[in-house]
Parts: C-alpha cells; sequence; structure tokens
C-alpha cells in the first residue's frame, strides 16, 4: 500500500522503514526520548553498521558497540541495543524471523494487541501509534480497532504532515504541564 513512510528527513530511510517488517518495529522501539526522525534513521545506521536487519542477526550480534559507534543510534545506547536485541530475539524465535507475521497472522485486534504488547519495549501508547501505521499505512484491516481518535504516526503521510504531527504534539505536552500547576 505505502512504498515508504515519511518520519525522517532522509528517503532511504523512509523507504526502509516502509518496505522491511523488521525496520519499522526498530523504529517504533527506538522512539523513545528522540525525536521521532532519530529514532526511524536508526534501522538505516543499524543496517549499514551491521549489514543486515535480520532477526537471527540482530538477536547474536554486539549491537551495544554498534549503537555507541559515533554517532549513537539513539541517546541512550545502551539500553536500546539491548532491547532491539530482545525485540529481535522474539522474532526469531516466535515468528521464524519474519516480523510482519505479528500483524499478518493476528487473528482479530486483540490478538494482535496481545501479540504486541509481549514485544519488549512496546505499551499501550507504542501499540496504539503501530496500529494506526499498519492500519493507515498499510491496510491491514486487524489494527483498526486499535486505532486511537487522537492523531498518531499513522496520520502522517509526508514530512508536512509529520511537521504538522510534531508540532500539534508539543502543543498537547505543553497544556498538559500547564494543566499541572
Amino acid at each position: 500500500m505505502t512504498e515508504r513512510l515519511f518520519f525522517t528527513e532522509s528517503d532511504d530511510a523512509n523507504v526502509l522503514i516502509g518496505s522491511d517488517p523488521m525496520a519499522l518495529l526498530i523504529g517504533f522501539v527506538l522512539d523513545q526520548q528522540v525525536t521521532v526522525q532519530k529514532a526511524f534513521s536508526g534501522p538505516l545506521v543499524i543496517r549499514a553498521r551491521l549489514g543486515s536487519l535480520d532477526a537471527a542477526t540482530l538477536a547474536t550480534a554486539d549491537l551495544d558497540a554498534v549503537f555507541r559507534e559515533k554517532p549513537a543510534v539513539h541517546r541512550f545506547p545502551g539500553a536500546m541495543a539491548q532491547r532491539v536485541s530482545e525485540l529481535a530475539a522474539v522474532v526469531r524465535d516466535e515468528y521464524g524471523g519474519d516480523a510482519s507475521r505479528i500483524w499478518s497472522e493476528a487473528s482479530n485486534a486483540e490478538d494482535l494487541r496481545a501479540r504486541l504488547a509481549a514485544l519488549p519495549g512496546f505499551g499501550e501508547m507504542k501499540i496504539k501509534s503501530l496500529s494506526a501505521v499498519l492500519a493507515r499505512r498499510f491496510g491491514i484491516s486487524v489494527a483498526e480497532g486499535l486505532v486511537p481518535d487522537h492523531p498518531t504516526l499513522g496520520d502522517v503521510s509526508s514530512l508536512e504532515t509529520l511537521h504538522e504531527y510534531q508540532a500539534g504534539k508539543r502543543a498537547h505536552k505543553a497544556a498538559m504541564r500547564a494543566a499541572k500547576t
């Protein structure tokens, strides 16, 4: 349905996360305390440094060194290297190395939610956001029941809408902080 996602400034990174389910999952794992652009550029950097995003390769590689090489893949290279390694091990062991089986073999929305919740680093917000991307950008119908009613990365269809999404997210966070004071 899509040949690229528009989560980074790099067309190569956007094509990778739009075409490789493992890259997409890694981007979501890395989407924590860094910009969307930094998180979703990570899979391209990892592949360039390691030569592969194959789940078996990622699960057994020294990702700590890969993540710490300058520039670092993430602001928390050790923790995120561990999390990506754990994610890769689940994909290797539970899904035969094929990340797309997580959603392609889900029987319904609740099954998909359970499969995503079992992945390292996937809480409710990431489950909803990834589900929105799967439903709106890839036409994965089983994900539709998990799409929230607020804007997510699933609404991003261009670099312009990425910037609009990020501005809206910043405004929402500022309003939440102001309400607490």
